[in-house]
């Protein structure tokens, strides 16, 4: 029996594709709204139905809310790359922040029963570490500072109108179905690319700079089954891995996976949070859960995939809205 109906958004992305297939397992119908800009339709479950199209486009979403009565929408499409969110500042606002509010205004207008959106630790900028939930977020970049804006009008959307909401903050979530060939964004796929490719791997700055890199096995369980955790709703989580390692560490895990000791590009350092890793107290207590992958596992069970799939050809971004300051190897 279908439990409802769920629609995710960026569901043919990484993240969104894992929470679709995780989704059906719950027995929830599903609906992938996607505009494949950067996702692949191989990723969409079979069983889920696929409908290409933007979160921008109002008469398509609609529709869509028409047709289907959501009763539960997970929001995760975005363009997540926040050392380039800094050039491209209109574009994202318009994909990270606008089209989020199309949704919000459609899920009230609809009686949708929560809506899960998948936000950043982004939002806690730097020298937060641990972050956790209390933190009071200080964004460092406009991918940062859109994350927060739609956190902020999804509580605001709940007190004036009732809306439920639960917000996820993951951090650094790799694993397989990750588009490895997008070289603004998820280290572990650029470094398993470049290897694929024979590149040396490029980093900013030396090094020493630090992630708890989050196994998408982690992460994608918990999204799924927050909606049937009354308790959970109008609540805020930080999702991922616990032990954070540094860049040059995550090299070394990387090339002994593929067999090699890898050559190093470093590059001039970008701006960013030097640190970033958060506390989990909270979603282990509301969720009775604890990560269960290493890196070292994770980083095996996403290289048996990429090595299937093969290396993908990188892209370079084509609007790219201020110059200055962009780092060389973008350009």
């Amino acid at each position: 029996m279908v439990k409802g109906v769920c629609l995710v958004t960026g569901g043919a992305g990484f993240i969104g594709s894992h929470l679709a297939k995780d989704l059906l397992s719950l027995d929830y119908s599903v609906v992938v709204l996607d505009d494949l800009s950067g996702g692949f339709e191989d990723n969409v479950p079979k069983e889920a139905k696929f409908v290409k199209g933007s979160i921008n486009n109002n008469k398509l979403l609609d529709s869509l809310f028409k047709k289907y009565s959501f009763d539960y929408v997970f929001h995760l499409a975005a363009y997540a790359a926040e050392g380039l969110s800094h050039f491209i500042r209109k574009f994202n606002y318009e994909n990270n922040l606008i089209g989020s509010i199309n949704l919000i205004n459609l899920s009230i207008k609809h009686k949708v029963k929560c809506f899960v959106f998948t936000s950043s630790i982004a939002v806690y900028g730097k020298n937060q570490v641990p972050m956790k939930e209390e933190t009071v977020p200080n964004p460092e970049d406009p991918y940062g500072v859109s994350k927060y804006a739609v956190e902020l009008d999804l509580k605001a959307a709940h007190e004036m109108f009732g809306l439920n909401y639960v917000i996820f903050r993951p951090h650094n979530v790799y694993g397989e179905n990750q588009n490895i060939g997008d070289r603004y964004r998820n280290v572990i796929g650029i470094f398993m690319n470049q290897i694929m490719t024979n590149q040396p791997l490029t980093i900013f700055g030396d090094g020493t700079q630090t992630r708890a890199f989050s196994y998408i096995g982690d992460v994608s369980p918990i999204i799924a089954k927050s909606i049937e955790l009354k308790n959970a709703y109008n609540q805020v989580f930080n999702v991922g891995a616990d032990i954070p390692y540094s860049v040059n560490e995550l090299t070394k895990v990387v090339g002994k996976e593929f067999g090699i000791k890898p050559k190093i590009n470093y590059q001039p350092p970008r701006n960013e949070v030097q640190h970033a890793y958060s506390n989990h107290d909270k979603v282990k207590e509301f969720f009775k859960y604890t990560p269960k992958y290493s890196l070292q596992e994770g980083v095996h069970k996403m290289a048996v995939w990429a090595r299937k799939a093969g290396a993908r050809k990188t892209k370079k971004f084509k609007n790219i809205e201020i110059e200055e300051k962009l780092p060389p190897v973008w350009r």
